[in-house]
């Protein structure tokens, strides 16, 4: 039995049982009532709460990651270790959850249950933030590679990331600049209000600002695996013979786009060209070597875990850094007339 638990049974978020734990009072009367009664029944013992972690002087930072499969973070997670062990802590790792609503109550439960000092969340999807979502806890978070459409709460937490609109409607313009109109995009998820949503935005508006319509039909999903946008981009090269460009919003999405160009009797960086998103390596060594918005990976690990520690030490108040993202021409792109 954990705070999650609790939280599940009284049908209440994390962040709510953990201000009832520690007496807050912005909690409903009737809510309190529900939550104290659950924790008696099941006779929890909130030894790890907020209260604790007060007075607790642990040594842990704990590093959150949602998608512990995604490539883009390999490199991340060894550099934010390295920066965390070198300042005398010790981290402790955590797969986020597949639930793309509950992303705060990961970091609050993370946090409140392994007595943290401070925590680092890699990806993940933060839809209503509020003033209120990390009020609960007495440590700083710092979100990494995340974005939120939400305005509130910006001073209860820290932000390091990239301008996902700018360089997504960079990336769209270079298409336009070489001649294409008829330009497919690649979504990772149909409901992501995180990168996917921003990049969409920044595809959206270079497409208007050069008059160009959006397509229903260029819209396709590939769920950030090679296989799923294989799948995809095969049909819609079957079913449409006038696409000419193709920009695949992960560069996992953009290998499985490429071989299907190949596997469909068209040339990539000819008859079609594409371009992918992070700069992973392996979209180097693609053949043809494939364009992509390259992300500032290490530089993003850098700054998140220095920025923490600055936080736990009292150094600085939180802030929110964009970094600033390269587009790296290959020969997957090509002009047209």
């Amino acid at each position: 039995m954990n705070i999650r638990d609790i939280a599940d049974i009284a049908g209440v978020g994390v962040s709510t049982v953990s201000r009832v734990i520690n007496n807050h009072p912005d909690v409903k009367v009737s809510t309190r009532e529900k939550v104290l009664k659950i924790i008696e029944e099941y006779n929890y013992i909130p030894n790890n709460s907020a209260r604790v972690l007060k007075k607790a002087n642990t040594n842990y930072i704990g590093l959150l990651v949602k998608g512990i499969y995604n490539p883009f973070f390999y490199e991340m997670i060894n550099i934010i270790g390295s920066i965390i062990a070198s300042a005398g802590y010790s981290m402790l790792y955590e797969q986020g959850d597949y639930k793309i609503y509950q992303d705060v109550d990961n970091i609050i439960s993370f946090s409140n249950e392994k007595k943290l000092r401070g925590v680092i969340c890699l990806g993940g999807n933060f839809i209503d933030l509020t003033d209120e979502s990390f009020s609960s806890l007495n440590i700083p978070v710092v979100l990494t590679s995340v974005n939120t459409v939400s305005k509130l709460g910006k001073k209860t937490y820290s932000s390091v990331g990239i301008d996902n609109v700018k360089a997504a409607y960079e990336a769209t313009s270079y298409l336009i600049e070489l001649g294409h109109k008829n330009i497919a995009i690649i979504l990772g998820k149909d409901d992501d209000m995180g990168a996917t949503w921003w990049r969409f935005n920044g595809y959206k508006k270079a497409l208007a600002e050069h008059n160009i319509n959006l397509k229903e039909e260029y819209i396709l999903v590939g769920e950030y695996e090679s296989e799923k946008s294989y799948e995809v981009t095969k049909k819609l090269l079957q079913e449409d013979n006038d696409v000419t460009a193709i920009f695949a919003l992960s560069d996992i999405m953009a290998v499985g786009c490429a071989r299907a160009v190949v596997d469909s009797n068209l040339k990539l960086g000819k008859d079609i060209s594409l371009v992918g998103f992070d700069g992973l390596d392996y979209s180097k060594f693609y053949t043809p070597a494939i364009t992509t918005v390259k992300q500032p990976r290490k530089l993003m690990a850098e700054t998140s875990a220095k920025l923490l520690l600055s936080l736990i030490k009292n150094e600085t108040e939180n802030e929110h850094i964009l970094l600033d993202t390269k587009l790296i021409k290959r020969e997957s792109c090509n002009k047209i007339l």
